[in-house]
C-alpha cells in the first residue's frame, strides 16, 4: 500500500475515508473533519447529538464521499467517559479513546494552546494511527456497559470510606480543641451532654449542636457502605466468573475478602491480558528511565494506569511480606531491600508490588501458585 495513499485517506483499493477528531469540553465541542488531505473545522454545543450528525453529513458532501464511506474518529479519555464512544459504534464510526499524556506536544518553553489546535493535532495523529504508523498514541480499554457498573459499588465505597474518614476526624478535632479525649461510640450523642471541661463546665450549646449533626452524617454513611456490602456480596453470588476469581485469591494468605473484590473488578475480572508487560502497565508499575548520552536517571513508575490498582498493589506488597515472609518474593525483597534502611525499602516495595500483580495475574489464569506462597487452611 502507497504512503501517499493512506495520508489522502485511501485504502488499497483507493477508497476514500473520512477521519473526526473531538476536543471536547463542558459547554461546546470543536470538532475537526479530514480527508487526509484538507479539514474541516466546527464548533457545537456540547453532548448535542443530532447537529452532531447534521455537521457529519455536511463534511461527508463537502469531501464528496459517499454514503457509504468508512469514518474514523477519537477523542481524549476525561470527564465524558465512554458514551460517546458507544454511541459513535453504533452510528457505525470505528472510533478510539486515547489518553491524554500520550499525546505529542511541542517542547518549546511558551507553546500555543486553543481547542482548535488541540483538534488539528488529534486530527493529524489520527490518519498517521489508521495509516499504520506503530506507537502514535495510547488508546484506552473500553469497557462493556455492564464491566464499567460492575465496578460502581467499589468506587462508592470508597469515596464514602474517606467521608466517613473525614466526619470521624471532624469530630475528634472538635474535641480536642476542648481539651477533649473520647472516643466516638453508639452512645456518642449521650456521652456529649455530660463531658466536661477542664474547669468542670459542659460543652458550649453550638459545639454541642455540631457534633451532633456531624455524627449523623458519619452514622448515615456507615449506613450506605453497610448497604453497598451487601449489595456487592448479592453481585458476587450472581456472577460466578467474578466469585471464583474472588474465592481463589481469598485462598492465599495476606489477601481478605475487601482486597480481592478490588482486584478482580477494576483489574483481572473484566479484560484479558496478553503478557506481563501488559498487566505491568495497567497498573502503571512499570519503569520510566530517562537516558541521553552519559546522564542516566531512573525517573520511577510511570503511574499511567489504574491507580486503584496501584495503591491496592502496594497495600498487599507490605501484607505478602508479613504472611507470605517463606515466598520467593518475600525472600528477593529481603535480599536485596530489607538492610537498605527506609527510602529503599519504599523503592522496593514498588517492584514487589509489580512482581505480586504478575504472580496473582498467573495464578488466576492457570493456577499457578506463587512459589512458596503458602494458602489459607
Amino acid at each position: 500500500m502507497k504512503q501517499s495513499q493512506m495520508i489522502q485517506g485511501k485504502d488499497s483499493t483507493g477508497k476514500r475515508r473520512l477521519y473526526i477528531a473531538f476536543e471536547l469540553s463542558n459547554k461546546a465541542w470543536k470538532i475537526a473533519f479530514g480527508d487526509g488531505f484538507k479539514k474541516r473545522e466546527k464548533t457545537i454545543v456540547a453532548r448535542c447529538l443530532p447537529v452532531f450528525e447534521a455537521e457529519l453529513e455536511k463534511a461527508r458532501k463537502h469531501f464528496r464521499m459517499e454514503a457509504d464511506v468508512e469514518i474514523y474518529s477519537c477523542y481524549e479519555a476525561g470527564r465524558d467517559g465512554f458514551w460517546l464512544h458507544r454511541y459513535l459504534e453504533s452510528i457505525g464510526i470505528k472510533n478510539v479513546v486515547v489518553d491524554s499524556a500520550s499525546i505529542e506536544v511541542n517542547r518549546r518553553y511558551r507553546r500555543a494552546k486553543t481547542d482548535r489546535m488541540d483538534a488539528g493535532k488529534l486530527l493529524h495523529m489520527l490518519v498517521r494511527d489508521i495509516a499504520g504508523e506503530r506507537k502514535v498514541w495510547s488508546v484506552v480499554r473500553v469497557p462493556s456497559v455492564e464491566q464499567e457498573d460492575k465496578r460502581r459499588i467499589n468506587r462508592e465505597r470508597e469515596r464514602l470510606l474517606k467521608e466517613r474518614t473525614g466526619h470521624l476526624n471532624r469530630m475528634r478535632s472538635l474535641l480536642v480543641l476542648h481539651g477533649i479525649d473520647m472516643k466516638v461510640g453508639k452512645r456518642f450523642k449521650e456521652d456529649v451532654e455530660h463531658v466536661r471541661l477542664w474547669d468542670g463546665s459542659l460543652l458550649p450549646e453550638h459545639v454541642k449542636k455540631e457534633l451532633c449533626r456531624e455524627y449523623d452524617r458519619y452514622e448515615l454513611v456507615k449506613g450506605q457502605m453497610d448497604n453497598l456490602k451487601e449489595e456487592q456480596e448479592e453481585k458476587l453470588r450472581v456472577d460466578d466468573n467474578i466469585s471464583q476469581q474472588v474465592e481463589a485469591l481469598k485462598k492465599l494468605r495476606g489477601i481478605g475478602h475487601v482486597s480481592s473484590c478490588q482486584l478482580v473488578l477494576e483489574c483481572f475480572g473484566w479484560r484479558r491480558f496478553a503478557n506481563v508487560k501488559e498487566v505491568g502497565a495497567a497498573a502503571g508499575l512499570t519503569p520510566t528511565p530517562y537516558s541521553s548520552g552519559t546522564s542516566q536517571i531512573e525517573q520511577g513508575i510511570s503511574k499511567s494506569g489504574n491507580r486503584r490498582v496501584r495503591k491496592l498493589m502496594i497495600e498487599l506488597g507490605w501484607s505478602w511480606l508479613r504472611f507470605q515472609g517463606q515466598s520467593k518474593l518475600s525472600k528477593w525483597f529481603t535480599e536485596r531491600f530489607a538492610s537498605g534502611g527506609k527510602r529503599m525499602r519504599r523503592i522496593g516495595i514498588v517492584a514487589l508490588a509489580r512482581k505480586l500483580l504478575i504472580g496473582l495475574w498467573r495464578y488466576l489464569e492457570d493456577g499457578t501458585v506463587p512459589e512458596g506462597a503458602q494458602l489459607k487452611a
